[in-house]
C-alpha cells in the first residue's frame, strides 16, 4: 500500500495516486456528517522478497509514511467535530496481515532439520509464518465487489507500467438502493465467508462492519492473535487474522510496537528503513 500523496515529506516522489488519500478522506467526510464507516485493509505482513533487503525496508517505508498519512488525516476530521476524545482513528481504520501457527505433532512430527541461526531454522523452530496475501480485491457495503491484479501502489496504478485487470460485479435485487435494507446477497455471503475464514468463528456484530462494536472487536480478536503469533509457546491458531503490527495512538502518531519492532524469525523493520536506492523500484 503506497501514496506519497499528503506525505510530511518526499511529496515530490512520484507515486501519485489518490486511492489510501481517497479512503481517508471517505472517513473525514463520514466523520463529520456524524455517520459510521470504517475500513479494514489487509496487506501481506512484508512485500515479496527478503523483509532485510533495501528494496523491502524501503517499500515498508514508504507503506508507512501512507499509514501516518491516513491516520492523520482522520485524527485531523476527529478534531474539527469535537470527538477526538471519544473516538480514535483506529476506530475508522485498521490495517491486518494474515499468519499460522502449528503445534508440532508430537505422534507424528518431525523436528527442524535445518542447521544454524537462519530465518528458516528459526521459522521452524517457532513453527510460524505469513500467509501472503496475494489477492487484490474490495468489498463495499457488502454489495460492490472488485477483483483484479492491481495493488495499491504505483507501479500497478501508472498505466504506463504492469499491465492489469479487474472485474466488478454486483447483483441489482441485492442493493440498499432497491430494497431499502442491508444487503444480504452473494456479495455479503463472500465477506462473511472471508471473515469466518480469517478469524475462525463468526459473531453476530460481523453482520454491521461498519460499527464501532465490530470495528474493536475485530482489532481486539487480530491483537489477540498476533499475541499469539508471537508468543514464546508454540500453540495452533485458531484464527489467521493478525492485526498489523504497528501502534497507532489517539492522535494518529504510527510508530513500532513495543516488542515487535521486527518482524519475528525473519528480522527486518516493520516499518521499514530510509535505505537509497533507485526510487522507481520502490514505489
Amino acid at each position: 500500500l503506497g501514496s506519497s500523496y499528503n506525505w510530511d515529506s518526499h511529496k515530490d516522489l512520484g507515486a501519485n495516486n489518490l486511492i489510501p488519500m481517497e479512503i481517508a478522506l471517505k472517513i473525514a467526510d463520514k466523520i463529520r456528517a456524524h455517520e459510521r464507516f470504517s475500513a479494514y485493509i489487509l496487506i501481506p505482513m512484508w512485500p515479496e522478497g527478503a523483509p532485510t533487503s533495501a528494496p523491502i525496508q524501503r517499500i515498508l517505508f514508504w507503506q508507512h509514511k501512507t499509514m501516518q498519512m491516513m491516520y492523520e488525516t482522520i485524527y485531523k476530521a476527529l478534531v474539527e467535530v469535537g470527538l477526538e476524545n471519544t473516538y480514535e482513528p483506529q476506530d475508522y481504520l485498521n490495517f491486518f496481515c494474515l499468519g499460522n501457527r502449528e503445534a508440532l505433532d508430537r505422534e507424528n512430527g518431525v523436528q527442524s532439520s535445518t542447521p544454524g541461526n537462519t530465518p528458516q531454522a528459526r521459522s521452524e523452530k517457532s513453527r510460524r509464518f505469513m500467509i501472503y496475501i496475494h489477492s487484490k480485491g474490495i468489498i463495499v457495503d457488502d454489495e460492490y465487489v472488485i477483483l483484479g491484479s492491481a495493488n495499491i501502489n504505483q507501479r500497478s496504478m501508472e498505466g504506463t507500467r504492469d499491465t492489469e485487470i479487474a472485474m466488478g460485479a454486483y447483483q441489482p435485487n441485492h442493493t440498499l438502493a432497491r430494497k431499502n435494507s442491508r444487503s444480504h446477497g452473494q456479495v455479503y455471503g463472500y465477506r462473511m465467508s472471508l471473515w469466518a475464514e480469517h478469524i475462525g468463528e463468526l459473531e453476530e456484530c460481523f453482520e454491521q462492519p461498519e460499527t464501532i462494536e465490530c470495528v474493536r472487536r475485530v482489532r481486539s480478536l487480530g491483537e489477540q492473535n498476533w499475541r499469539q503469533y508471537v508468543a514464546d509457546e508454540v500453540t495452533e491458531m485458531k484464527g489467521h487474522l493478525l492485526k498489523y503490527p504497528v501502534e497507532v495512538d489517539r492522535t494518529g502518531k504510527v510508530k513500532a510496537l513495543h516488542g515487535s519492532e521486527k518482524f519475528p524469525d525473519v528480522d527486518g523493520n516493520i516499518l521499514g528503513s530510509f535505505i537509497a536506492i533507485q526510487e522507481n523500484l520502490t514505489i
